[in-house]
């Protein structure tokens, strides 16, 4: 038997398997929903303002998959609502210098950790399909004392550092999020 007589018969049983599929599977919201609405999440945190951050992050997400709609609350099937239920900043510091007071500690970096419940539900009845906890975290540089007799920093340089990585924290939670929401198994 040649090698294409044999290939011609191998090959349609192994494209009609029906085990395995080539490419990726489609991704859908558990339900199948199209439309849903996405309120602001609830902060539990004493952050103030960070749950902006956190509901746009999880609308881009869906804006960029297209697996559904995020529309008015009249329009939707589904619901997805988020709490920021944990938000630490750990700092870590090295050793004063000569110039700062002894037993000063300068931080030299923090890192922030935060936790976040998503909760899926149908709209009508409020049935809950899907909920999950994410966390996420991320370092960021503190503000450097470079000269000898300063002894104050730039409190906006920080104030602006933990809302930019804030920011970044919440892009990276909600694109896992959207991905373990999305998932067919």
């Amino acid at each position: 038997v040649s090698f294409y007589c044999l290939l011609s018969l191998i090959l349609p049983l192994l494209l009609t398997n029906c085990a395995y599929r080539l490419g990726s599977p489609e991704k859908t919201l558990p339900g199948g929903y199209k439309q849903i609405t996405i309120p602001v999440f609830k902060n539990l945190t004493q952050e103030v303002g960070i749950e902006v951050s956190f509901t746009n992050a999880i609308i881009r997400e869906f804006e960029r998959s297209r697996i559904a709609r995020v529309v008015d609350s009249n329009q939707a099937e589904g619901q997805l609502e988020g709490e920021i239920i944990g938000l630490q900043y750990v700092s870590s510091g090295s050793p004063s210098e000569r110039s700062l007071p002894t037993g000063a500690v300068l931080n030299t970096s923090y890192n922030i950790l935060v936790r976040v419940r998503m909760t899926l539900k149908r709209y009508s009845d409020k049935t809950i399909l899907w909920q999950s906890e994410f966390g996420g975290e991320r370092s960021y540089v503190a503000p450097n004392i470079t000269a000898a007799g300063i002894n104050t920093l730039n409190p906006l340089y920080n104030l602006s550092a933990r809302r930019q990585n804030l920011d970044i924290v919440a892009g990276e939670v909600m694109a896992e999020a959207h991905n373990r929401l999305t998932e067919n198994f």
